[in-house]
């Protein structure tokens, strides 16, 4: 296979659980600590700018309700996501994906975007995720590997910039899953570490893909998987795993 410019380990929704998930303070609290890759989720606001968030809601993490792709980003930044993991970090603003670049193309931080459409979006996030990565990436020494559950996103993604590479994310691992990562042009598999294989992994990897498990916080789960070859891992818990 051809090398492969990505770091094992990535921090996942950038801070994992160390700081508020897809915030610029677990960004930082992450690179602090030693990460040099981290995974992070993009949507679109209702004015077309691409932000950090999760969920398709606003409950969970902020203090926001309603759909999330609802909301200007204006109207997105008058919203706490800080408070509901620690009243510690009150105040904290959702990033855009312009800032997420400014710090990662800056500290030589490797990035993997993963293209959460709200409903009926997919096509369209995964076109602007893969446009304004190309830009915003441009001077970046590696650039963002896209990813995403939605087969429609990626293709958008491909559409777009064909260059970037995209991962296509699984959950249980599908059993035509060589022809689904055929049909997106993905380079990776991202799976679910519970339902992944010795077996899965050299099957992909004599095929030419490449591996990501996801989430994986147990250094000795996280061991084994890297035995058998696998490529990266997606941790909640970089403070255990970048030591390995």
């Amino acid at each position: 296979m051809q090398s492969w410019p990505y770091p094992r380990i990535f921090s996942h929704r950038l801070g994992g659980t160390l700081a508020p998930e897809n915030t610029l303070t677990g960004l930082r609290r992450a690179y602090k600590i030693g990460a040099r890759a981290v995974e992070c989720d993009v949507k679109l606001s209702a004015d077309g700018v691409l932000f950090l968030l999760h969920d398709d809601t606003l409950e969970r993490t902020t203090s926001g309700k309603g759909p999330a792709g609802a909301l200007s980003m204006a109207e997105l930044r008058l919203l706490d996501c800080g408070i509901k993991h620690h009243r510690a970090y009150r105040g904290e603003v959702l990033p855009t994906l312009a800032e997420l670049a400014e710090f990662c193309v800056a500290h030589g931080v490797a990035v993997n975007l993963e293209i959460k459409p709200n409903p009926g979006q997919d096509e369209e996030t995964g076109r602007q995720v893969a446009l304004q990565a190309k830009a915003l990436w441009r001077d970046a020494a590696i650039q963002p590997l896209l990813s995403s559950f939605s087969p429609a996103a990626l293709r958008a993604a491909r559409q777009a910039v064909p260059e970037l590479p995209r991962g296509y994310l699984v959950e249980g691992i599908p059993l035509d899953y060589l022809s689904e990562l055929g049909q997106c042009a993905a380079a990776t598999l991202h799976a679910d570490h519970s339902g992944l294989t010795q077996e899965a992994v050299q099957k992909l990897h004599n095929q030419g893909f490449r591996v990501m498990a996801y989430t994986v916080n147990e250094p000795l789960r996280a061991r084994k998987l890297l035995s058998w070859g696998v490529d990266m891992l997606c941790t909640d818990r970089p403070d255990l795993l970048l030591t390995l």
